[in-house]
């Protein structure tokens, strides 16, 4: 029974060691305060535009929305938001192809003829809380 004791003490000492920051990110230029925000915080080249790690929808007052992810591990990741005006929690694409809503991602990053790329996108969490601030219509 010791030993089990020892084990999960140790195993869960080493789940609470695990360094964990805050992201904190802060989209300016929006067109107008309608609808919301949306933002997804994305953990890998895989799941990028795709499968979120977190996420989160956002008020936007004086053209401006700020929001803080907590609990996010060191690691590499990239954000994507859109300002969903129209507030049906969808980026309306005009043909399947073309945004109709605006949208911007971290380093303001940009695709040609598609979405950006992860690794122009991407950015660095390491124990430390980070600010990111983006222009929406930059």
């Amino acid at each position: 029974m010791q030993t089990v004791l020892t084990y999960l003490t140790l195993l869960f000492t080493g789940m609470m060691m695990t360094a964990q920051s805050s992201v904190t990110i802060t989209i300016t230029d929006l067109n107008s305060n309608n609808g919301k925000l949306m933002i997804g915080l994305y953990d890998s080249e895989k799941n990028f535009l795709n499968t979120r790690f977190k996420g989160a929808m956002e008020t936007i007052e004086n053209h401006t929305a700020t929001y803080t992810f907590t609990d996010v591990p060191v690691g590499e990741y990239a954000i994507s938001t859109f300002h969903d005006e129209n507030d049906n929690q969808v980026f309306d694409m005009r043909f399947g192809v073309i945004p109709k809503e605006d949208y911007v991602t971290s380093n303001n990053a940009k695709g040609f003829f598609g979405p950006p790329a992860w690794d122009d996108a991407k950015f660095i969490v390491k124990d430390a809380p980070i600010t990111i601030a983006l222009k929406m219509n930059d």
